[in-house]
């Protein structure tokens, strides 16, 4: 039962990712729509939002970055206890532009994401 729900989870997650390196706009919705809920959570750095539209516009926003179009990757494994999961991301643009790097916590809901929590940037280590 596990190896399943990790296996749909990572399917909606690398779904999610897919959408920002998608070769069209138009294809952007379509991917959204097949691995988010209509009602998703989305908790970015500008705050809290609802719905896909939302998402898009962040989706389209780091699409547009203005040092070129750059490519998101997954780059960890899924880490998922029960319905929640997480996993590393990092977001390259073209010729050695800014590199981010980030977190992602997502909720699942009947094998969709209903909520994503974004974690860019590395947590620092605490001074002991």
């Amino acid at each position: 039962m596990q190896e399943q729900q990790e296996e749909t989870a990572r399917s909606a997650i690398d779904t999610f990712i897919s959408a920002f390196n998608a070769s069209d706009d138009s294809y952007v919705t379509a991917l959204l729509s097949q691995a988010l809920t209509s009602d998703v959570v989305f908790w970015g750095p500008l705050g809290r939002s609802e719905g896909i539209e939302a998402v898009e516009r962040f989706v389209q926003d780091i699409r547009r970055h203005p040092a070129g179009t750059g490519t998101m990757v997954r780059c960890s494994a899924v880490d998922m206890p029960d319905e929640w999961a997480r996993y590393k991301w990092v977001f390259t643009t073209p010729d050695g532009g800014p590199r981010l790097a980030g977190t992602d916590v997502v909720h699942l809901r009947r094998n969709l994401i209903d909520q994503v929590i974004v974690f860019v940037g590395e947590i620092e280590p605490s001074a002991s």
